[in-house]
Parts: C-alpha cells; sequence; structure tokens
C-alpha cells in the first residue's frame, strides 16, 4: 500500500483541502499509516499530476483561498485495482521485542520502567480509540461507516493486545531476580 491509496480512500469519504485532509488524517486513517503533513501535500500533488484527483479553488470569505481535492473516475478505477490485488502480510519490526531478549544479558528489571511506558501509550491510545467509537460509531451505520467502524475495531484489539502482553512482560521480568554484577 502506499500514501497515494490512504489519500484517495480519504478524499472518496470528504473532498478536503490539503490542511483539512492532514488534520483528518492525524485522526483516523494516520493511525494506522502514518504520513507527515508534508508528505501528504507532496503526494497529493503527484496524485493531481497522475489525474487520480483534481483541485479546485474556493475562495476564502474571511481567509486565504483553498485547494479542494476530490477523487477523478481514473483515482477511483486505479483504487478499485488496487483494491482487488492480493496483499502482503507485513512483518512487524518493534524494538521492544529485541529488548525484552536482550534482557536475558543484562539485568532484566531496568527493562520495566520501559515496558510500563509502552504499556500506558497503548492504554492511552485504546482510551483515545473507545472515544472515538462513543463519538462516531452509535446507533445504525451506513455501509460506509460499518466499514470504518471495522477498522477502529481492528484497532481496539490491537491496542488491547498490546496492554495485555506488556502486562504479562511486565510480571515476568518483575519476578526474575536481578542479575548480578558478577554475572
Amino acid at each position: 500500500m502506499s500514501l497515494d491509496h490512504a489519500l484517495l480512500v480519504s478524499l472518496l469519504e470528504k473532498p478536503s483541502s490539503g490542511y483539512d485532509l492532514a488534520r483528518r488524517f492525524d485522526r483516523s486513517i494516520g493511525h494506522f499509516w502514518p504520513a507527515t503533513h508534508q508528505q501528504i501535500y507532496k503526494v497529493l500533488a503527484r496524485m493531481e499530476e497522475a489525474g487520480w484527483i483534481a483541485g479546485q479553488v474556493e475562495r476564502g470569505e474571511s481567509g486565504p483561498d483553498r485547494k479542494v481535492f476530490t477523487a477523478t473516475d481514473a483515482g477511483r478505477t486505479m483504487l478499485s485495482g488496487w483494491m482487488v490485488e492480493p496483499t502482503e502480510m507485513e512483518v512487524a519490526r518493534t524494538a521492544v521485542m529485541v529488548k525484552l531478549r536482550a534482557a536475558a544479558f543484562d539485568d532484566p528489571q531496568r527493562l520495566l520502567p520501559s515496558l510500563h511506558e509502552r504499556r500506558d501509550q497503548h492504554a492511552g491510545l485504546l482510551d483515545a480509540y473507545r472515544e472515538i467509537e462513543q463519538r462516531d460509531f452509535a446507533g445504525e451505520l451506513s455501509t460506509q461507516r460499518a466499514l470504518q467502524h471495522h477498522v477502529l475495531k481492528f484497532g481496539l484489539a490491537y491496542q488491547q493486545l498490546w496492554i495485555d502482553w506488556l502486562a504479562e512482560a511486565e510480571s515476568l521480568v518483575a519476578h526474575i531476580p536481578p542479575k548480578q554484577d558478577n554475572e
């Protein structure tokens, strides 16, 4: 997948200026496909040149003019073709896994603050995702909203998995005697 695909999906959901798209992206797709605002603007220019999106300048009443992008038929065709291509499984590269294995060669207790901090980070994201779910996905959902909710449900489960795994790792490490300097 590329950022092009993620941006095109966002524009299909709601035509937006680059600024508005970047802000929306940070609160939705950016949770699982992060991108800087600079990357987003660069890709939007490339997508417009390719004909996948079209930008139209809207005059600003109280602020500067802004260019609002919409998906074109060519963009929809490209996305439709990409959607049915096989998806390769992503491999996680997670430093905390290597650190946990490295703890066998040092004092494992030294890893506890890092594990706890990481668990707190995941708990914070889980809380944020739960707020999004309560705010945006209550009641009857359209097809589009049901699919968006299903993506969020993965995020909820993923964060809970991390929290549970990290709590177990903390418990494991806490019960390993500290390594002595002469060991």
